[in-house]
């Protein structure tokens, strides 16, 4: 008997969902009550839940256009080891900055083209996100190094 109690105590917290609000409310969504703003948190990033491949560029003859393979893992269906499946997009190129052999991402887009619905972008290298590598030198010479004394 106490949970129906306790719930029967709880108020909702949605008037919609109390049954209070009336109809009139509901059908005008521009009325200065229900109109506010929805204010994002600055601190988030921005979704891209875009639909994003990397593959690497196998022609660029065409004008604007570069045929892209992308390799993905996929498990066997009989014998369940992992084989690597290849497939071949068409992707927007409209610098014709890439040539062969140039590893890329496609970005989903709307279709630009009956075959061409992705957008190549250059990949960030993986240089640029190594450490420095230091020379070596700690600052502390060797012994073989320090100026040897003369004993006389």
């Amino acid at each position: 008997m106490s949970i129906t109690s306790s719930l029967q105590s709880l108020k909702l917290s949605s008037p919609f969902l109390d049954g209070t609000t009336s109809l009139s409310l509901l059908s005008k969504p521009n009325s200065s009550r229900s109109h506010q703003p929805l204010k994002t948190p600055t601190f988030l990033p921005p979704i891209r839940a875009m639909k994003s491949l990397q593959g690497k560029v196998v022609c660029a003859t065409n004008d604007k256009t570069v045929s892209v393979e992308v390799v993905r893992l996929a498990p066997h269906p009989k014998y369940k080891r992992r084989v690597r499946k290849k497939k071949k997009f068409q992707a927007h190129d409209p610098d014709n900055q890439f040539k062969v052999g140039d590893f890329v991402q496609l970005e989903k887009s709307r279709p630009i083209s009956k075959t061409k619905t992705f957008i190549a972008v250059p990949v960030p290298s993986k240089n640029g996100r190594q450490e420095k590598k230091e020379t070596g030198e700690l600052g502390i010479p060797l012994e073989s190094q320090q100026p040897q004394e003369q004993q006389a």
